[in-house]
């Protein structure tokens, strides 16, 4: 049992050492998981698997709304963003809509792979965090 066990501390420790720009990639890349297996899960009729990461997506949604610094005007951009995709997160819970699904995980790759661009731009300036 000593293999999950140093994953585990491998993860921790992937996550205590990571910058703020890395953590929220995390973040992103956590929320894509997630939307990926509950789409999964209603192809599967797996109902309880499905609600399940679909909250999970919410609850990461709803932490990168509330980490935004509203001192910058993106972050109103990012309001919107996160404000629409909650907001089709219900109505995909509700109904259990896999089209819905499919489309805030489309949002998602796009935040998520632009996230990454800042980054990289950012590394390539010298700027410690990427933010």
């Amino acid at each position: 049992m000593a293999l999950p066990n140093a994953y585990s501390q491998y993860n921790n420790n992937k996550v205590m050492t990571a910058s703020p720009a890395e953590l929220t990639l995390m973040l992103y890349e956590g929320a894509i998981k997630f939307c990926n297996i509950a789409e999964s899960a209603i192809d599967n009729n797996d109902i309880p698997k499905a609600h399940t990461n679909i909250i999970k997506v919410q609850r990461i949604i709803d932490y990168l709304r509330q980490t935004l610094d509203m001192k910058y005007a993106v972050a109103q951009d990012f309001e919107n963003i996160y404000a629409y995709l909650s907001q089709r997160l219900v109505e995909a819970n509700m109904r259990k809509d896999k089209e819905i699904l499919t489309e805030v995980n489309g949002h998602l790759h796009s935040v998520r792979d632009n996230w990454k661009e800042v980054m990289k731009i950012n590394k390539e300036k010298g700027t410690a965090d990427g933010e």
